[in-house]
């Protein structure tokens, strides 16, 4: 291999990591290059942890001679149980504890490997190992994105040459840079739908990030909050509060964007979500769909909670359909990317008045108009009512108990 060779590599990850190419193109791409000056590589894993609520990172495999079944593998928590201890046993683990950069164990030559996923690959005809940390600056770091890792392997009879090695140290460096690229990008995307909600991320990703930069939309509007949840929280011990909320904030979060809905913000215990997609009848056919997942989402929450005597609780919902705007509000230095309007204000005045009347969703008469006539069927009025903070008196409407199957 010459010095160009290896130049070539180099540029090849610098052009790829600008036009943003996936990690698994990157590792693939770059082990078939290593091949093809003359490196034995036969297998390659690297990874990198992320910021994600569910999983701690990502690992990527390459091999040789055969396809990956899970080219991509989204690993969770490696600090406590089972998973912490197979961490520990590994040479990246022995690697942050040492503080050093590299370890080569030539396994075929060795008796004891020392490492229990190098006696696994020694029994499968490797003969060399090159394990590799990439470590990040504390201001290049995000969450627990601290390192890029990395491990090689050959089968070849003698190994890695000693040229191999400095070039797989060299190299590795541009390809945990393009890597650590690749996994920033999914980041803020993580980020912005997890925080946002899927549509308003992608706003924001797409530049809509100017103070007052809002859209004039007509939106389906839904508003839903807790039962009894002052008194709940105030009689629950502290520490039962948390675990509360996220599970009926899972049912109705899960409910919603099963069903093509968008959750803009959650307010204590209260969640604001619009649903846009297909015209005001798709879209208000759709919050129905949700609320009846949302329904059946409960009865097993809440049969899992008595069980563990934990308190149990319903989710009162209004919907509503209106025009709004939907865009960025708020000072300089601090957005809110949410929906604003009397519409707004007009589905939580709806939402509020489930107590009144005792019913579990409110549904307003503009919200019954566009339903088409086998759904507006089902519908049964509970009353004209004058709401609190809004101009007009409404009927409002639920769902006819007989037809909820």
């Amino acid at each position: 291999m010459t010095e160009a060779d290896i130049v070539a590599i180099e540029e090849w990850l610098d052009a790829q990591g600008l036009a943003g190419a996936t990690e698994t193109e990157l590792l693939n791409g770059f082990c078939v290059r290593c091949c093809g000056l003359g490196i034995t590589l036969e297998r390659a894993l690297a990874f990198v942890d992320t910021l994600h609520p569910i999983y701690e990172g990502r690992a990527f495999h390459w091999r040789q001679r055969e396809e990956v079944e899970k080219p991509v593998i989204e690993y969770g928590s490696s600090y406590q149980g089972a998973s912490a201890e197979s961490w520990q046993r590994t040479t990246f683990y022995h690697l942050l504890q040492s503080g050093e950069n590299s370890l080569r164990r030539r396994i075929g030559e060795m008796d004891e490997p020392g490492f229990v996923h190098l006696e696994n690959l020694k029994a499968e005809g490797l003969t060399d190992y090159l394990a590799l940390v990439n470590r990040f600056s504390t201001q290049g770091s995000i969450g627990e994105m601290d390192c890029f890792y990395s491990q090689w392997s050959t089968a070849h009879a003698d190994g890695f040459n000693d040229s191999d090695i400095k070039t797989l140290k060299r190299l590795v460096r541009g390809l945990a840079i393009a890597i650590k690229c690749a996994s920033l990008a999914r980041i803020v995307r993580t980020i912005a739908e997890v925080y946002l909600g899927h549509d308003a991320g992608e706003r924001v990703l797409a530049g809509r990030i100017n103070r007052g930069a809002a859209d004039r939309i007509e939106a389906v509007l839904w508003y839903s909050d807790l039962r009894d949840y002052t008194r709940i929280s105030d009689a629950a011990g502290p520490d039962a509060i948390i675990p509360m909320l996220n599970d009926y904030a899972d049912a109705v979060i899960s409910s919603i964007q099963e069903a093509g809905g968008d959750v803009l913000k959650l307010i204590g215990d209260g969640t604001l979500a619009i649903f846009t997609d297909g015209g005001s009848q798709t879209a208000c056919v759709a919050a129905l769909q949700a609320e009846a997942l949302l329904r059946k989402r409960l009865v097993v929450l809440n049969e899992r909670r008595a069980a563990e005597k934990q308190p149990i609780t319903n989710v009162y919902l209004g919907v509503h359909v209106g025009e709004v705007f939907f865009g960025n509000i708020g000072s300089d230095t601090r957005l809110d990317f949410t929906v604003v309007g009397p519409a707004v204000n007009e589905v939580s005045r709806i939402a509020s008045m489930c107590r009144s009347v005792d019913q579990d969703i409110l549904i307003s008469d503009r919200f019954a108009a566009f339903l088409p006539e086998t759904l507006r069927s089902k519908l049964v009025c509970v009353g004209r009512f004058a709401l609190r903070g809004v101009g007009r008196a409404q009927e409002l409407f639920t769902l006819d108990p007989a037809e909820r199957h």
